[in-house]
């Protein structure tokens, strides 16, 4: 396949500088309300988080424009500027199903588990006399309402399932791949050093855990560790996505998906059910791995491609 270099030349040491200020600047931004413009402390959780939106928004918004000035780029024209962190509109729905089912085989022992308790629910249900009726499932069904709309009025809930993961992978993604590719980065070295760049800018939790809930720094440390170690390991599964396919909504719907469901259940001591959901999910997982992030599932052409486009020759 041909690939177009475009003109200008990015080097390696550059390309890391520029990953390593957006990673520190991701962070640092997030405490400029107090320490530099000097702000009073916010008055709630709620007013709290809305300043760590605001700020995460501005480091997206600067890392974009900070991207595109030193990227190696010929045309300036939407289609390509977009094109670059993954804003496509074409193959949109490939990029939302396939990805998600790909991830999903994470979690067949999590699914079984919930299964298993919606059977013990239901059974529980029947054996006191309870039936299946319109107002039962009416019931379930206002239920799941009610946790839909708490959900979504849960500031938590928003940093979790939409701002984290959409700021986190514009800038950890979108603009970090492209300057690392360009600067002549090979495909697997990018999956593995961007994650790198991701965990490093949750380091800020071990000074929180320390200074505002007077963890122990051992804790602390444990706590983070575990943090780093599944960043990176998520961080380069997305990566992956995000290479494999061109398309930021492949990664960006597998972290929304990945941060709802928490840590993929294992086992259960009170099935073994749940282990071998886990086992089978898992085996179905590294069998579709390649087959489900197919470059030509998410592109119509491999031809004329540029620097960042590394899925023009990975397939």
């Amino acid at each position: 396949m041909e690939q177009q270099e475009a003109g200008g030349d990015l080097s390696k040491s550059a390309a890391v500088a520029a990953c390593t200020a957006m990673a520190v600047f991701y962070v640092a931004i997030l405490y400029s309300p107090t320490l530099i413009l000097r702000l009073p402390p916010p008055e709630s959780f709620k007013s709290f988080m809305i300043r760590r939106f605001v700020c995460a928004a501005i480091s997206s918004v600067v890392s974009v424009i900070f991207c595109l000035l030193i990227l190696p780029m010929r045309g300036w024209d939407a289609s390509n500027l977009l094109g670059v962190y993954g804003i496509r509109m074409d193959h949109t729905w490939q990029a939302v199903v396939y990805p998600l089912s790909l991830t999903s085989f994470m979690y067949a022992g999590s699914f079984a588990k919930k299964l298993l308790s919606m059977l013990q629910a239901s059974n529980e249900h029947l054996n006191s006399g309870g039936n299946l009726s319109v107002a039962c499932i009416k019931s379930i069904f206002l239920r799941i309402i009610d946790w839909v709309v708490s959900v979504t009025s849960s500031v938590s809930s928003w940093r979790n399932y939409f701002v984290a993961p959409l700021t986190e992978e514009l800038v950890f993604r979108a603009c970090m791949i492209p300057l690392l590719f360009c600067g002549g980065f090979n495909t697997y070295g990018v999956i593995f050093l961007c994650p790198i760049f991701f965990s490093l800018a949750h380091l800020n939790h071990l000074l929180e855990l320390c200074l505002q809930r007077n963890s122990s720094f051992l804790k602390a440390c444990q706590v983070v560790g575990f943090q780093l170690g599944y960043t990176v390991i998520f961080g380069a599964y997305a990566s992956f996505l995000f290479v494999r396919t061109g398309h930021l909504a492949a990664p960006l719907l597998a972290h929304m998906f990945c941060n709802f469901m928490g840590l993929p259940v294992i086992f259960s001591r009170r099935s073994g059910i749940i282990s071998l959901a886990f086992v089978f999910g898992m085996v179905s997982f590294v069998w579709m791995f390649f087959p489900l992030s197919s470059p030509h599932l998410y592109n119509n052409t491999t031809d004329n491609c540029r620097c960042w486009h590394r899925y023009c020759n990975w397939s």
